[in-house]
C-alpha cells in the first residue's frame, strides 16, 4: 500500500480544511480546500467523509490515487488522546496509508514556525491553545476545551468578556468603560441594551461576536483602562501557557522558540506583544519569540516529511512553496 514518493498533509480547522499532496522532495503536487472539520457537530464518520472528498480533489489535481507513504493530519477537535485515537482509526479505515499520524491542529502552526520539531506554540484565534514538541517525540499539551479545562482567552472569549464589562458599565453595575460605546457602535447601534437585544433575538448572528475582538484592542489602544486590562490578562495567559509547556519539556532554561499564531496574536497588537515579551523574558529568558503567518498546512506537510525521514532540502522546498 502507498505510492512511493507521495505523502498527504491535512490541516483541518473548525472553519476550513486545507489538503496537500506532497512529494518526497517537498514538491506540492496537488492541493484542495474545503469546509471546516467538526466531528463533535456532525459525527466522526461524516466529518471524515467530507475530508475524503477534499483529499480526492487534491489527488485528482496531483494525478495520483489516494494512497500515500505517510499521512499527517492536523485536526481541529482532536483535543484529547482518546479523540486522536478515534480519528486515527477512522483515517486508517480509509486505506490511505499504513502510516497515519494524527495531531491536534495547533501542532501544524507550531511546526510551520520552527526549523526542527523542537519548541512551543501558543495559538489564539477563535479559541486559545498551546502545544510543544521535542525531536524525540515527547510533547506538551493542554485539553483546551473551554472553561472546564481552565482556558481563558481566544477571540470568542475576549468578545464575551468585553460585552460583560460594557453591559455592566452601561447599567451602572460596573466601572465606566468606552467599550459601552464602541461595541454597539461597531454594529451601528446606539447602546449596549440595543446590542444585547439584537444578539439575543438573533438580529445579529451570534457568530459575528468575533468582530468585537478587534474593537476591544482598538479601545484599549485609545487608552481605556478596562479594555487594557483585558489585553494584559490575555498576555498573562499566553505566557502562563508557554512557560508551563517549556517547563514540561525541560526547555525553560534553554534557548527555544516560542511561536505565536492565530488571528489575535498574528495581528501584532503593540501592547499585547510588549507585555508577552516582558513577562516571557522573566520566566524563560532564553526563549525566542516568533510569529507564524504561513498557512498551517505547511506545518502538516513538514510533519509528514518528518515522519517520512525526508531531508532539510525537502523541507526548504515545501517552505518556499508556501512563501515561508
Amino acid at each position: 500500500m502507498g505510492v512511493r514518493g507521495v505523502a498527504l498533509a491535512v490541516d483541518a480547522g473548525n472553519s476550513k480544511t486545507d489538503v496537500a499532496v506532497v512529494g518526497g522532495d517537498g514538491t506540492v503536487l496537488g492541493a484542495a480546500r474545503g469546509g471546516g472539520f467538526q466531528p463533535p457537530v456532525v459525527g466522526v464518520d461524516t466529518a471524515v467523509g467530507a475530508l475524503a472528498e477534499i483529499v480526492g480533489r487534491a489527488c485528482a489535481e496531483a494525478g495520483v490515487p489516494a494512497e500515500f507513504e505517510v499521512v499527517a493530519a492536523c485536526l481541529a477537535n482532536a483535543d484529547l488522546p482518546v479523540e486522536e485515537a478515534e480519528l486515527k482509526a477512522a483515517l486508517e479505515a480509509r486505506g490511505w496509508s499504513r502510516s497515519v499520524h494524527v495531531h491536534n491542529d495547533t501542532f501544524a502552526i507550531l511546526r510551520a514556525g520552527i526549523d526542527e520539531p523542537r519548541g512551543v506554540a501558543v495559538v489564539c484565534g477563535a479559541g486559545i491553545n498551546c502545544v510543544g514538541m521535542l525531536p524525540d517525540g515527547r510533547t506538551a499539551r493542554f485539553p483546551a476545551i473551554g472553561k472546564i479545562s481552565g482556558d481563558w482567552g481566544g477571540g470568542g472569549g475576549l468578545a464575551d468578556e468585553a460585552l460583560w464589562f460594557a453591559a455592566r458599565a452601561e447599567d451602572g453595575r460596573g466601572e465606566p468603560t468606552e467599550l459601552a460605546r464602541t461595541l454597539p457602535a461597531h454594529f451601528g447601534l446606539p447602546t449596549m441594551y440595543a446590542l444585547i437585544e439584537a444578539l439575543h433575538l438573533g438580529r445579529i448572528p451570534v457568530e459575528r461576536k468575533h468582530e468585537l475582538t478587534p474593537v476591544l484592542f482598538r479601545t484599549g489602544a485609545a487608552g481605556d483602562p478596562v479594555a487594557q486590562a483585558l489585553v494584559d490578562r490575555l498576555a498573562d495567559e499566553v505566557v502562563a501557557l508557554a512557560s508551563v509547556a517549556l517547563g514540561r519539556l525541560g526547555l525553560l532554561d534553554e534557548e527555544a522558540p516560542v511561536v505565536l499564531g492565530g488571528s489575535v496574536l498574528a495581528a501584532r497588537h503593540p501592547r499585547l506583544d510588549a507585555r508577552i515579551a516582558d513577562l516571557l523574558a522573566a520566566k524563560a529568558p532564553k526563549a525566542v519569540i516568533g510569529v507564524v503567518t504561513a498557512p498551517p498546512v505547511l506545518g502538516a506537510g513538514l510533519l509528514a516529511l518528518d515522519a517520512w525521514g525526508a531531508g532539510p532540502e525537502a523541507a526548504a522546498r515545501l517552505r518556499a512553496h508556501y512563501g515561508a
